[in-house]
């Protein structure tokens, strides 16, 4: 369904360059993109930037969008790089994997199905998500939140395929044994 209304959107946009179509497709995936974004830089306004800045590329190359195959693993990939830059345009020596630790941006919606779960459960599953490693923790959130299958990640980050589902299985084990599941 979800890449349906995506897949609705890209046409009106690139066949009719519709402004309400691309509005709509911005609200859909902003949130996961800026979200993305700020894991990678921990600073608010240069992930808001970079952020529209994809949304505005895309915007100005509407004529091209049928040559995406996947346009969330485009944005994620855009982003990705633009954060790199901007890390490496401001001097930073080390650029290792991005340090979420204390930054992780994963939260819980609150669909129905969320607001079952007791506030002491929900408490105990963002305590055990933030003891993940990083990379654990990045790979859960982007699997498990934002929808993403494991070779979509993959692509991503650039990771192999085996390596995604390894982590994501380490970060299930985890979770599971500390809750007690």
């Amino acid at each position: 369904m979800f890449h349906d209304r995506v897949a609705k959107y890209i046409e009106a946009i690139q066949n009719n360059g519709d402004k309400t179509a691309f509005n709509e497709l911005y609200l859909l995936l902003e949130a996961k993109i800026y979200n993305f974004a700020f894991s990678f830089l921990g600073e608010r306004e240069t992930a808001q930037e970079i952020t529209n800045d994809a949304f505005l590329k895309l915007w100005l190359n509407r004529e091209k969008l049928s040559a995406i195959n996947n346009l969330q693993v485009y944005l994620y990939v855009l982003v990705k790089n633009a954060c790199l830059n901007h890390l490496r345009s401001v001097s930073l020596k080390q650029i290792k994997e991005p340090q979420l630790t204390e930054r992780f941006y994963f939260t819980i919606s609150t669909d129905p199905s969320q607001l079952l779960i007791s506030k002491e459960l929900k408490e105990r599953l963002l305590k055990e998500i933030n003891k993940l490693p990083p990379r654990c923790k990045l790979i859960f959130k982007m699997v498990k939140e934002d929808d993403l299958s494991c070779n979509e990640v993959a692509a991503i980050l650039g990771l192999s395929n085996k390596t995604v589902f390894a982590q994501l299985a380490i970060a299930l084990a985890r979770i599971e044994a500390a809750l007690g599941l």
